[in-house]
């Protein structure tokens, strides 16, 4: 009886013993298996969006100074920058604004503009090929506020202000985009309208209008190249370099817009920023320091500072 009694709790022990196996291995087998993720977890995102702000101040005063100088020096400038890029299967949307501003006030010069600028970018392509897209593009540049030049005798003259002059370019053409950094955009058809929506600058012919006309529609070839470089990791450099060339007027003059910016970072929120912006339009006539107009030449901007930035 006893002997019987100890053979079944034996084979009670094996049985379980084999039962108790055979579920670690098949928990171990479940714990092999890859786990799938659904398409939504694997999406690529279609909208890639952002900013960039940044503030420079500056400050200076001078008492009984011997080595001279302005008594009391104040500056301001800001920049923002707003993008949306979308893309998805073969389209492609990319949408950029810029927004700057900037004034400086002096003991003996008063205040004056440092920066003004409003630039909105939308650029919507199609791939037809690798690398390159079938792509319509609408551009709008323009600025805030009144500008002025200071000839020596003549006090302050206005040359510019809002939408005086503003440059509204619509194009079709090819955009190349071999990766995320470099684009070129050619178009051998852009129409360009000039509008200087100011009584005073539009009654002089101001930007190439007819005097007493407010805008001018200009037909030609039209190229923008857009670079983009992270130079290590706490540096960045951006460049947009635009040519355009009127058909209907002299079209060996061309118009150049080329704008660069460095930016540098020192800490979360401090950053170092240059800024080079360079125009040369035919249409533009400068204002020399007797007040008599000097032509057409070569316009130059560069801001250097140092500020809070805030990327978002």
């Amino acid at each position: 009886m006893k002997k019987n009694l100890l053979i079944m709790l034996l084979s009670s022990f094996v049985i379980s013993m084999h039962a108790q196996d055979a579920t670690v291995k098949n928990l171990k087998a479940d714990a092999a298996k890859e786990i799938k993720k659904d398409a939504a977890d694997t999406a690529v995102k279609t909208w890639k969006t952002g900013g960039l702000f940044n503030l420079n101040v500056n400050q200076g005063t001078l008492s009984n100074w011997a080595a001279g100088g302005d008594k009391s020096t104040f500056s301001l400038t800001s920049f923002l920058n707003l993008y949306a890029f979308y893309k998805k299967g073969k389209h492609s949307w990319d949408n950029n604004l810029d927004l700057a501003y900037g004034m400086v006030n002096t003991t003996s010069l008063g205040q004056r503009k440092a920066d003004d600028r409003i630039d909105l970018l939308s650029k919507y392509g199609y791939e037809v090929a690798p690398k390159w897209y079938l792509s319509g593009l609408v551009n709008l540049r323009t600025q805030f506020a009144d500008g002025f030049a200071y000839p020596a005798e003549d006090g302050k003259v206005k040359t510019s202000g809002f939408f005086a002059p503003a440059y509204l370019l619509a194009s079709i053409g090819m955009d190349f985009k071999p990766n995320d950094n470099f684009s070129l955009f050619i178009s051998p058809i852009t129409s360009r309208w000039v509008i200087v929506n100011d009584d005073s600058l539009s009654s002089a012919g101001a930007f190439g209008v007819t005097p007493g006309k407010k805008s001018v529609n200009e037909i030609g070839a039209y190229l923008s190249v857009n670079y983009f470089k992270n130079i290590s990791t706490n540096a960045t450099y951006k460049t947009r370099l635009d040519l355009f060339s009127n058909y209907k007027h002299e079209p060996q003059n061309i118009d150049i817009f080329w704008t660069n910016v460095l930016a540098v970072k020192v800490t979360k929120f401090i950053n170092m920023n240059l800024n080079v912006d360079m125009i040369y339009d035919n249409d533009v006539k400068t204002v020399n320091k007797d007040g008599t107009s000097g032509g057409p030449k070569l316009q130059l901007k560069e801001l250097m500072g140092i500020g809070l930035a805030y990327k978002f």
